[in-house]
């Protein structure tokens, strides 16, 4: 097979985060309507990345956060978006960039994409540390061995965060 020089899964890539660019800008300017609502998933320690601490210790890799109800402030711009979530019951503004992006989802009307990500390495400013053995994840039912660490980007059920 001939080499690509012309980079085609590099523009592909950068086209699919144009979609999830405008459909943001579209939410930004008119809300969510229908059954559409987003899960974004990103890598939490790219370049760029702007979350709180806490957040950062619970997820040292990646983290998926829902566009549904309860979010403010949602401010796209050409390479990265802003957005105030609640977490612990205190708003936090996260700034995500496009290029962390690792996953969009709007089950709403099934449409997903999923995006390569370069590996990026500690950058000294923030640990990136394996999970603890025995950790639970929210909305975790059982307590995983103690000789065994969680595993990185394990699934978390939305149960555990609705009100009940």
């Amino acid at each position: 097979m001939s080499k690509d020089y012309i980079g085609y899964e590099a523009l592909m890539d950068n086209a699919l985060r144009g979609v999830v660019r405008e459909a943001l800008r579209r939410v930004e300017r008119q809300a969510l309507v229908g059954s559409h609502h987003f899960y974004l998933t990103f890598k939490t320690n790219f370049p760029g990345v702007d979350i709180p601490d806490f957040l950062h210790e619970q997820y040292p890799d990646e983290m998926t956060i829902v566009l549904q109800h309860q979010f403010w402030g949602l401010k796209v711009e050409e390479d990265h978006f802003k957005v105030t979530l609640t977490f612990r019951k205190l708003p936090a503004e996260l700034v995500i960039p496009f290029a962390a992006l690792t996953a969009f989802v709007d089950p709403g009307v099934q449409f997903g994409l999923q995006f390569k990500v370069a590996d990026v390495p500690n950058d000294g400013l923030r640990p990136v540390e394996p999970a603890t053995p025995g950790a639970q994840s929210p909305g975790s039912a059982a307590e995983k061995p103690a000789d065994k660490p969680a595993a990185p980007g394990e699934v978390v059920s939305l149960d555990a965060f609705r009100k009940k």
